[in-house]
């Protein structure tokens, strides 16, 4: 399954309700999470968003990448699974 999406150059105040309520306009939002910083609690400028299926993930991807949210630019793509870090 692709439904998950991957939300970069989130603005520093956006939350994950604001994520939420943005992309339910694209269907079902299941996830809404926005990535912050272990020592900080600030956000890292990027989230990730699940939908409830992969033709509502590609219409969010169509309809928001590379669009203004809160005055900003954002990239939306499907998220790539994450790669095992080995030392």
């Amino acid at each position: 399954m692709n439904n998950k999406l991957f939300v970069g150059s989130i603005p520093w105040k956006t939350t994950e309700d604001d994520l939420r309520a943005t992309f339910a306009e694209f269907g079902t939002v299941v996830s809404a999470r926005i990535i912050t910083d272990k020592f900080t609690g600030k956000s890292r400028g990027f989230g990730f968003v699940e939908m409830s299926n992969d033709d509502e993930a590609q219409a969010a991807v169509s309809g928001m990448d590379g669009k203004e949210f809160q005055g900003r630019p954002i990239a939306v793509s499907i998220a790539r699974p994450m790669e095992n870090k080995q030392a």
